[in-house]
């Protein structure tokens, strides 16, 4: 028997401000990506080694880890829609410094700038997006805003490695330079701040004391071990699909590129199906997924050798991998609040489990070879689900399992 579901109201849709929210996600997760496309060309340009342009992507993620929460703390009591505007103003200025830049400190700087707005940006877009939303659908509105990200990797990385390898380095950045432009007019003509309401979790702004106590709560603190370890799992394999790809499983240069296309799709698809299922599912999609997400790395550690099967469970972790994440954002919401600077710790927490996942993953590579960080993420997988299985019996989060 089909039992009757919450009433529709005006917030039972997605509204045309979060897919907004999505296209600042998309300008972010571009400028993000960019460098890893344009390493050889950027050494070059800046008169440095590859190794150091790889730190820029490092770098790019400690500020994102470290300078995101304070600059949210910073805009905690300037209305949300004018906090993105400045959040926009900041990360324009980072990516126009990338472009100016005639030395390796001058887009370290511009790197800083980008990461620290880039991680601001997101705490702040997720908590927008469930707050103009009903509480039923907020993990569709997560999913739709992370959409963005899968689009920057999808399309927005093969755009700028295209526009800087056609055009020069410095091309790029300006393109991201006029998307995140595109993006804050979007924002200003379509983005309204949510008016504080009371009840379905959606509160008002709260003393910023008030909003750091959730850090003692420890199904708080589980949510975000999860979150970290689910994200360092998948990228310890995400971080070495090339040369895995190319040395182990004997694809040529030329298909990787397709290869990749393909499991980007795949995260877009598994992003759509985890954000249906992220609201009344919580705690049992992200302990299915991340179950799955073992099964599938320990199948691509064990058959990487085997292009067909190499293939199929490298699609399964894009399926299972960053998908989670809306089912990780409802669970942190749920256990913390909705407050932009909740998601923007989630989001610094989600950054950390990534630089985890490659840093740990090439330290390893020396000693068990181009397999051991999908090990490594084997491991990270299983430490998910024990910080998962106690949210089963916490009565805080027992509606994400109905």
């Amino acid at each position: 028997m089909r039992t009757a579901g919450p009433a529709p109201t005006a917030k039972s849709t997605i509204p045309p401000a979060v897919y907004v929210l999505a296209a600042g996600v998309f300008a972010m997760v571009t400028s993000e990506f960019t460098v890893a496309g344009l390493m050889p060309q950027l050494a070059e340009g800046l008169g440095t080694g590859i190794p150091q342009i790889g730190y820029l992507v490092t770098i790019f993620a400690a500020a994102m880890a470290l300078g995101g929460p304070p600059l949210t703390l910073a805009l905690l009591r300037v209305p949300p829609r004018i906090a993105l505007l400045l959040v926009f103003a900041l990360f324009l200025s980072g990516n126009v410094l990338a472009a100016l830049a005639t030395g390796y400190p001058m887009m370290v700087l511009a790197r800083i700038l980008s990461g620290a707005a880039s991680q601001a940006f997101f705490g702040i877009a997720v908590s927008m997006a469930v707050r103009l939303v009903d509480e039923h659908v907020r993990g569709r509105a997560v999913a739709v805003v992370m959409n963005g990200l899968m689009l920057g990797t999808l399309l927005g990385l093969p755009f700028a490695t295209f526009i800087g390898g056609r055009f020069g380095w410095q091309s790029a950045f300006w393109a991201i330079s006029a998307l995140t432009l595109i993006a804050a007019a979007l924002t200003l003509a379509v983005v309204r701040s949510p008016a504080p309401q009371a009840g379905e979790g959606a509160e008002a702004p709260a003393p910023v004391r008030t909003e750091l106590a959730v850090l003692r709560r420890p199904q708080f603190l589980l949510a975000l071990a999860s979150s970290t370890l689910i994200i360092g799992a998948t990228f310890s394999a995400f971080s070495f699909l090339t040369p895995i790809l190319t040395e182990v499983t004997g694809f040529s240069a030329g298909t990787v590129p397709v290869l990749l296309l393909a499991y980007g799709a795949a995260t877009l698809l598994g992003n759509v199906v985890v954000g249906r299922l992220a609201d009344r599912h919580t705690v049992s999609t992200l302990l299915i997924g991340t179950g799955l997400n073992a099964l599938f790395l320990t199948g691509f550690a064990l058959f990487a050798g085997l292009p067909p099967l190499a293939l199929a469970f490298m699609l399964g972790i894009g399926l299972v991998g960053v998908t989670m994440n809306p089912t990780m954002a409802v669970r942190i919401q749920r256990a913390g609040s909705t407050a932009p600077l909740v998601n923007t710790i989630h989001g610094s927490f989600i950054t950390l489990g990534v630089m985890i996942g490659s840093a740990a993953g090439s330290a390893l590579i020396p000693l068990g070879g181009l397999r051991a960080p999908v090990v490594l993420g084997i491991g990270l997988a299983v430490l998910a689900l024990v910080t998962i299985l106690p949210a089963l019996g916490s009565a805080h989060l027992r509606r994400g399992l109905r």
